[in-house]
């Protein structure tokens, strides 16, 4: 398929607008910016490519903007679906709409808030609710204000919304202040607590390379019950925190692969691939700790990876 591309160049002050050919790929992949969708993401353009024959690019954006860009066919694959985190827009482009499909087999998560171990035994907390004390959020104020700073995600995480919820439900959005930033960034700080044995409570889910790298301590809660769990989008409405309510732990998340429905039309292998793949925590997680503490490239791992998975990856063409 050929597009028309028009690239505005500046030359001398004036304005000049060429006209240049360029070829969509076959399959476009979104990825948003955690680490095992950049991983699954490159797996799959390696295995489209070598073993479908076909064109794939890996693109980066937003989350629901890659949701958008697969109803369109502006894209058609995005490698992980969080249920129930992303629940609306399953509802809105899986049930309703009808435009994207689910590979069936998921990775399992969990969700929830952590501290170090020496964390705990310094300041001994044991329950999320603990951070509802000002004296107990105060082991974890670093800023002199009063008040102790918990990392809850990335701002268009739906998972950093919840935390909100969470924190109002339990009391501690009083106490201390929730802190949205690059996932990147939190990991740092946590790595800078570690090394420096200050205390420290963060976000926390699997699959992921920190249980592996650091010890960490799930802070207690009440088992996650659905009758109890009032939880609103922001598009859904706009008092959604005032609204929702979320006073016990998380369920447990299944991570599936979305792809678009149009795939089984117009490139029925790469479908049928991509709604047999399987893969699980700790595959997803050794995935994650090559990008993240081994500092690999993405691109590389990927064909490193699928030339040393060659029977699972063969299971998936079956």
């Amino acid at each position: 398929m050929t597009l028309r591309r028009y690239v505005t160049s500046f030359v001398a002050g004036a304005a000049l607008t060429v006209a240049t050919s360029v070829s969509a790929a076959d399959v476009i992949i979104g990825v948003s910016n955690w680490s095992s969708v950049q991983a699954t993401g490159h797996v799959l353009k390696v295995v489209i490519e070598d073993k479908l024959g076909l064109d794939a690019e890996v693109r980066s954006g937003a989350i629901e903007a890659i949701y958008e860009a697969m109803d369109s066919g502006a894209m058609h694959v995005f490698p992980e679906m969080w249920l129930p985190n992303h629940a609306h827009l399953y509802d809105k482009f899986v049930k309703e709409r009808k435009t994207l499909r689910l590979n069936p087999n998921s990775v399992s998560s969990n969700q929830a808030m952590c501290v170090t171990r020496a964390t705990a035994r310094r300041t001994g907390i044991v329950r999320l609710a603990d951070l509802a004390d000002p004296d107990m959020a105060k082991n974890f104020d670093t800023d002199g204000d009063g008040k102790g700073e918990v990392w809850i995600g990335e701002s268009g995480w739906f998972a950093a919304n919840v935390e909100m919820i969470r924190a109002k439900s339990y009391g501690y959005d009083r106490t201390m202040q929730l802190k949205k930033m690059a996932e990147t960034s939190a990991m740092a700080e946590l790595a800078a607590a570690v090394a420096q044995d200050r205390n420290i409570v963060t976000y926390c889910y699997t699959p992921t390379h920190v249980f592996t790298q650091y010890d960490l301590v799930v802070l207690e809660e009440p088992a996650y019950d659905a009758s109890k769990w009032n939880v609103l989008h922001p598009n859904q409405d706009p008092q959604w925190l005032e609204k929702s309510a979320a006073p016990t732990a998380w369920d447990t998340a299944s991570l599936h692969i979305c792809y678009a429905t149009r795939l089984e039309s117009l490139h029925p292998a790469a479908a049928k691939l991509l709604s047999k793949v399987k893969l699980n925590a700790d595959t997803v997680s050794g995935m994650i700790y090559a990008l993240v503490v081994e500092k690999q490239d993405p691109a590389e791992f990927a064909r490193k990876w699928v030339a040393e998975n060659a029977a699972l990856v063969e299971s998936w063409l079956q």
